[in-house]
């Protein structure tokens, strides 16, 4: 045990040890110095005190307790079966303190921090590796939860104040929640490595004219918006295969088995030989937003997620690439 425990001054009066009777910290505490020392003068040197004022200590302690804890043999203490005992039920008392202060110092520093993270599946896939990796470069002794969610499950747990940060799409006011930004850029259009338009710098709308179009699901919000788009310009697509994950469209349109147009951050994520990415002729805007909760203890972890977040956004995704 660290020489410093032997000086930690509680301010409560210890009654663990004798109910009922007037034994203050300070008697637990001069009892362990002697039985570590194993004298006297070495407990007195440990506590930084005089020997007189010790001895009145252990001689008090002794009185209260009714029996002795020490035999004096040619001036030299032999602690007794009790003291040895006693010795053994503070030890395990001050080992659990020594274990409380490290850790409360360890908090002080970051240290063992947890941080839970509710996020879109898309997200936790493609932005929270990066945005991870920054953090805890600088926070190398923090852990990271992160639950994987959609809307409405998504909406509810970070209302309910159930983690620490939440990341969405497009998030719409909740109650009790703060919505930050944290990353805008355009939609992309993904193709097959092998696919006749793959030779375009920059795709427009009826460049999809006839083309096999794999979907988001009906009720994606993008989904929706991408349809409009092409609605609005007369321009019709063979709407083959839809699925509710981002992953999943680049794997189909990888297959070769139509084009798509998705986020930025899915695109660049699942980019490889075999899928190519592709600026669109016109804006079709994707946002991150990240959501704290207000009524949860603030977690100092947050504002350094949200700036890795930030720092994390790769350059391909500036707008009008």
């Amino acid at each position: 045990m660290p020489a410093a425990i032997h000086s930690i001054k509680l301010k409560f009066v210890q009654r663990q040890f004798i109910p009922d009777m007037d034994i203050q910290h300070r008697h637990i505490e001069v009892f362990r110095a002697v039985m570590t020392a194993g004298s006297v003068t070495g407990a007195a040197s440990l506590l930084h005190t005089s020997q007189p004022t010790l001895s009145r200590d252990l001689a008090r302690l002794e009185q209260l307790l009714g029996y002795a804890l020490f035999e004096r043999e040619h001036g030299r203490l032999k602690a007794t079966a009790r003291a040895r005992v006693l010795f053994d039920e503070v030890e395990r008392s001050f080992q659990g303190l020594a274990r409380v202060i490290e850790r409360a110092e360890a908090l002080g520093r970051d240290e063992d921090a947890e941080l839970t993270v509710l996020s879109l599946p898309a997200l936790s896939h493609a932005l929270l590796p990066g945005a991870l990796a920054v953090l805890l470069a600088g926070h190398p002794g923090a852990r990271i939860n992160i639950t994987p969610a959609e809307p409405p499950l998504l909406d509810a747990w970070i209302s309910e104040q159930r983690f620490d940060l939440g990341l969405a799409e497009q998030a719409t006011p909740l109650p009790g929640v703060r919505v930050e930004p944290v990353l805008e850029a355009d939609e992309v259009a993904v193709l097959p490595a092998d696919h006749a338009l793959a030779s375009r710098k920059r795709l427009a709308l009826k460049d999809f004219e006839g083309q096999d179009f794999i979907s988001l699901a009906e009720d994606d919000p993008y989904r929706r918006e991408i349809d409009a788009r092409f609605d609005a310009a007369g321009i019709q697509r063979r709407l083959r295969v839809q699925t509710h994950s981002a992953v999943a469209v680049c794997e189909l349109v990888r297959s070769g088995l139509g084009t798509a147009i998705v986020n930025p951050l899915t695109a660049a994520a699942c980019a490889d030989s075999g899928l190519v990415v592709r600026p669109l002729a016109v804006s079709i805007p994707y946002r991150v937003s990240a959501l704290i909760p207000l009524h949860r203890p603030a977690q100092p972890l947050v504002d350094a997620l949200l700036s890795a977040l930030r720092r994390a956004r790769p350059s391909a995704l500036s707008r009008n690439a």
